[in-house]
């Protein structure tokens, strides 16, 4: 049986077009992603701002800690090494921003966690499922926000928001002790 002849590849000036309009697009596509609403301007950029709110629910959150820490001192052997990891996140966060970005200038701020402190559950087992709620809530948020940030930034969101989820895994009943 034959086997039937390649299809004919047509030469000239419309395959090169056709190759220059590719390339071109690819090219614009490429340099596309980093132009946009954070490329000029005199206020802060989407990352700078999201890198600040991430820093400022970070440093609520371990507010939290503490606050459990305080009330209930018999949970420090479980908490600590949570509350430890919540103070390198709001590190990691802080290391982005510059002094201007603050998260009263962002308008995502009014989405963080209030700005007064929460009351601390009475019973310890409250306190726990308290802080699960705000870890799952927080990763919950970040993973929503690093959509909207690129490269490193995004990659910091992801990996707190997993570090989140798995403090709130931790800290309901029933978890590793």
């Amino acid at each position: 049986m034959p086997y039937p002849s390649p299809p004919r590849i047509p030469s000239g000036p419309r395959v090169r077009r056709r190759t220059l309009l590719a390339s071109a697009a690819g090219a614009a596509l490429l340099t596309g992603c980093t132009s946009g609403a954070d490329s000029g301007g005199d206020g802060p950029s989407a990352t700078e701002r999201a890198r600040a709110q991430a820093a400022a629910d970070s440093a609520t959150l371990l507010g939290r800690y503490d606050a459990v820490l305080k009330a209930f001192p018999d949970l420090a052997e479980r908490l600590r090494p949570l509350r430890t990891e919540v103070a390198a996140h709001a590190a990691a966060f802080q290391e982005g921003t510059t002094p201007t970005a603050t998260p009263s200038d962002s308008p995502s701020a009014s989405l963080s966690p209030s700005a007064s402190p929460t009351p601390v559950p009475g019973s310890a087992k409250d306190a726990l499922a308290s802080l699960a709620a705000a870890e799952r809530a927080l990763a919950d948020r970040r993973a929503k926000a690093l959509l909207d940030v690129p490269g490193e930034s995004a990659r910091l969101l992801a990996a707190t928001a997993a570090a989140g989820a798995a403090h709130a895994y931790l800290l309901t009943p029933g978890a590793a002790k």
